[in-house]
């Protein structure tokens, strides 16, 4: 799903307009639709609403809204801030016709005294300014919104937080929503961890916007979407053996940390490759044996660590990194498996702190490698940033500099693709934030390189199923009770969930 610019979804409106074709006040009317729709489903109680317009476009949502939900029995007061004489004309005509209504409550907002109280367990609908505001919010507006954001209220924003950019950087007094419901599609700025604070969990919803305009529309960014990642599985014919599904070779497993490796190659396994061997230290046999039979293991000559790796005559892919540890002997052994070994790859862990002692080893990755780093790792790796936009922009241009798929890993992971696209991912959940997650995640990525699967097909499918997994689980167990075994048990829901549109069964 491409993710769309302001000026984009502005452009996309008026074709739509044009085209359809449909008047403005009927699509902002569709939208607003949309929104209630939402909304009704989500506050059951018929709960005291308030919803707070400005006198734009966005204001004129917010009365659309507010008509469509008294109609619904919802117990709504509208209020409008008056910054002028009159507003858009949508807005204008969304007023009378909420005017005309004998149970409508609308007061206006033209001076500070007139900013009243908000109910305690009400809910605040912002609906002040959309998308298109270009400044900080200063005077009677920043005065609003704080005392909006100071109220013990439910806060719910129509399209995007009043004070939010959607495409740079935004600073200042923002809406601090709960809930963000957009329209068409997500704002860029959504996927940003600063902008959480103020977004909180958004929605996006389609509202009819032409399909064909967007699909010609150049995108740099995209959001994973289930028919993206089941399109992508391959399907299995009957015929089909082990040596058609590829030979993967984890690397790790260090003294004390054993369970990493077994949580990668359980999770490789879990994705179909046909063969895997865990490269490990002597001292994890008995562990890799008893926790996953089916595993093959290359034994390294010193017990406790990895000091040299031989590569299995045919193998596919390799995931580095889980508990690998970051010894001298260990380190060496990794600069010469780079020198000796071009094939497909995911680095993750130690891996990837021993290339950022050692920046010089990412120009000698194979095109196509996949690098996992958390917001940590990626600092370690290519520096600090001043905010999340910086770190974006650092993330393309190091996935283009190098030739590299660097996947991200976050709330929204954002895996960032060497021609300088990035497709962030919406599956996955808090109950995920667990020591191990990021292993299971090493060996699903290995295991789908291991089958011929793109790079960047490999990294979208497994960061896309790795969180589908733990929403999953999350639906059986509470948030703090999710470990990472968790998610490799819950996998085949996620993967059954997509092969059933490609499936000849």
């Amino acid at each position: 799903m491409k993710i769309l610019s302001t000026e984009q979804v502005r452009k996309a409106d008026q074709y739509t307009i044009k085209n359809e074709p449909i008047a403005s006040i009927d699509l902002m009317e569709r939208a607003s639709k949309v929104f209630c729709k939402w909304f009704t489903s989500n506050f059951h109680d018929r709960s005291s609403v308030s919803v707070f317009c400005g006198q734009g476009n966005n204001g004129g949502d917010g009365l659309v809204v507010s008509r469509i939900l008294l109609k619904k029995g919802f117990s709504v007061k509208t209020v409008v801030l008056k910054l002028k004489e009159k507003g858009s004309p949508d807005f204008e005509s969304n007023l009378k016709r909420l005017q005309d209504l004998s149970k409508s409550k609308i007061t206006f907002i033209s001076a500070e005294k007139d900013i009243e109280k908000i109910d305690a367990g009400s809910i605040a609908i912002d609906a002040l300014f959309g998308s298109g505001l270009d400044r900080p919010l200063e005077g009677l507006p920043e005065k609003l919104v704080k005392a909006l954001n100071n109220a013990a209220s439910i806060r719910v924003a129509i399209d995007i937080p009043s004070g939010l950019k959607a495409d740079s950087p935004s600073s200042g007094t923002i809406f601090m929503a709960d809930y963000t419901f957009s329209f068409e599609r997500p704002k860029l700025s959504f996927f940003l961890a600063q902008h959480f604070p103020y977004v909180g969990y958004w929605i996006s919803r389609s509202i009819g916007l032409d399909p064909e305009f967007i699909a010609k529309q150049d995108c740099t960014y995209h959001l994973i979407d289930f028919s993206d990642a089941a399109q992508l599985l391959k399907t299995r014919y009957k015929f089909n053996h082990k040596g058609d599904f590829g030979h993967a070779l984890l690397i790790g497993g260090s003294y004390g940390k054993a369970g990493a490796i077994i949580l990668a190659a359980k999770a490789c396994l879990r994705t179909g490759a046909g063969l895997t061997t865990a490269h490990i230290p002597s001292f994890a046999v008995t562990a890799l044996h008893s926790s996953v039979p089916e595993v093959m293991l290359s034994i390294d000559a010193h017990k406790y660590l990895v000091s040299a790796v031989d590569i299995p005559t045919i193998v596919n892919a390799i995931g580095i990194g889980p508990g690998l540890g970051q010894d001298a002997q260990t380190q060496s052994a990794i600069e010469k498996l780079i020198s000796n070994a071009q094939i497909p790859s995911v680095w993750d862990a130690d891996a990837l702190n021993i290339l950022a002692k050692k920046p010089d080893l990412l120009q000698k990755l194979p095109e196509n490698t996949i690098l996992t780093p958390h917001p940590k790792e990626f600092e370690r790796l290519f520096g600090k940033s001043k905010d999340d936009w910086a770190q974006l922009e650092l993330l393309k241009e190091k996935a283009k500099a190098l030739k590299l798929i660097i996947v991200l890993k976050g709330g929204h992971t954002a895996i960032a693709l060497p021609d300088g696209s990035i497709y962030w991912n919406n599956t996955g959940n808090p109950g995920m934030a667990t020591g191990g997650s990021g292993d299971v995640l090493t060996g699903l990525i290995c295991g789908f390189l291991a089958q011929e699967y793109s790079a960047a097909a490999a990294a979208i499918l497994g960061v896309y199923l790795h969180g589908m997994a733990g929403d999953l689980a999350l639906k059986k167990l509470h948030p703090n009770f999710l470990i990472a075994s968790d998610i490799v048990k819950y996998f085949n829901k996620a993967l059954r969930a997509c092969n059933k549109i490609n499936s000849t069964f």
